[in-house]
């Protein structure tokens, strides 16, 4: 039975991950165009942007997750997502740490003192060189630790696909507690995520 267990804990593992490092690869790139949006000089588009911002970080992932997969299929008569849960996963959780992952660069950005700006501008700097060489530069330092908190809460996070019926790490554990009443195995989830 243990093999058993591992083999099923195993796979949901696979589908924590699969969502984890697709999530991160898109939502990365993604919060720091928004942080951009975020940051923009043209109030309507600040505004909408940071309009986002507040909606998706002022409401539960797990709600976003549940209009993003059903809401299509309520709204248009057409489940746009067809068999593909994981896509519609990916896509709601990639909104939602997009939206986070803003205001960590967006903080690092502006964290940055004007001085540095200015110095780079009276070396005769571009914007995209001062952006580059000198403001991306000490805005990583200063964001390391609030990222890492991000990305260590997106690991406990991938439990929320199971809302949707993906099997993922800890769904695979509590079958076991329904089909054989067997409760170790939820327990035995938690060892993978310390791992993790």
């Amino acid at each position: 039975m243990f093999w058993t267990v591992n083999l099923a804990l195993l796979s949901g593992l696979g589908e924590a991950m699969k969502l984890f490092c697709l999530t991160l690869l898109f939502s990365l790139p993604l919060g720091l165009l928004i942080a951009f949006g975020c940051m923009s000089k043209l109030k309507p588009v600040s505004g909408l942007f940071n309009l986002l911002v507040w909606i998706i970080r002022g409401t539960p992932l797990m709600l976003q997750l549940i209009i993003i997969y059903y809401g299509p299929g309520l709204w248009l008569d057409n489940n746009i997502w067809g068999n593909e849960r994981m896509l519609a996963c990916v896509v709601a959780f990639v909104i939602n740490y997009a939206c986070y992952f803003a205001v960590i660069y967006r903080g690092g950005i502006e964290g940055v003192p004007v001085g540095q700006y200015e110095a780079g501008e009276g070396l005769g700097m571009t914007k995209t060189q001062i952006f580059f060489k000198v403001t991306l530069l000490q805005m990583v330092k200063r964001i390391v630790p609030p990222m890492s908190n991000e990305i260590i809460t997106l690991v406990k996070d991938t439990s929320l696909a199971r809302i949707i019926a993906i099997t993922e790490l800890i769904k695979a554990g509590e079958k076991f507690m329904k089909t054989d009443g067997l409760v170790w195995p939820l327990f035995y989830t938690g060892a993978f995520y310390l791992l993790l």
